[in-house]
């Protein structure tokens, strides 16, 4: 579970560095796969990290609304840039990924927002992530 737990963290940082830079997941993506096979010390990007990434970049308006919607009294552009991109990773993986349980991916997203956000921020994460889980069926069911 491990290499699960570093490619959920790659993934948020690829989302973040390109929100940061104003660019897309797959250019971003793209460039720490490059950077990887040029540069021994960059640690190579997983399949999981792709997986996660392409799969957001597939759903991201999607996702974005769906955190507009129920993210209260957060503006997508008001919510921090770490909270934002981590409940990102963390709602495309909860609703769209099957084979991992809804627990752990909240764990984790928690666990990233323990280690690099607010004080605040693991128990809005977690919360916003429960009623993504709450709302999973009718989710999935409506993109049917």
């Amino acid at each position: 579970m491990a290499a699960r737990n570093t490619a959920r963290k790659r993934a948020f940082q690829i989302l973040f560095e390109a929100d940061q830079r104003g660019e897309s997941v797959d250019v971003v993506l793209a460039d720490w796969i490059r950077h990887s096979r040029s540069d021994t010390r960059q640690p190579p990007v997983s399949e999981y990290t792709m997986e996660l990434v392409e799969g957001y970049a597939t759903k991201v308006r999607r996702i974005d609304d769906l955190i507009s919607q129920y993210a209260v009294g957060w503006t997508l552009d008001r919510m921090p840039v770490v909270d934002r991109n981590i409940v990102r990773i963390g709602a495309y993986e909860l609703v769209w990924v099957d084979g991992t349980p809804d627990a752990v991916v909240i764990d984790e997203a928690v666990s990233l927002a323990k280690e690099f956000s607010t004080d605040d921020s693991p128990a809005f994460i977690n919360g916003l992530l429960a009623r993504f889980k709450d709302l999973k069926p009718s989710l999935r069911r409506d993109e049917a």
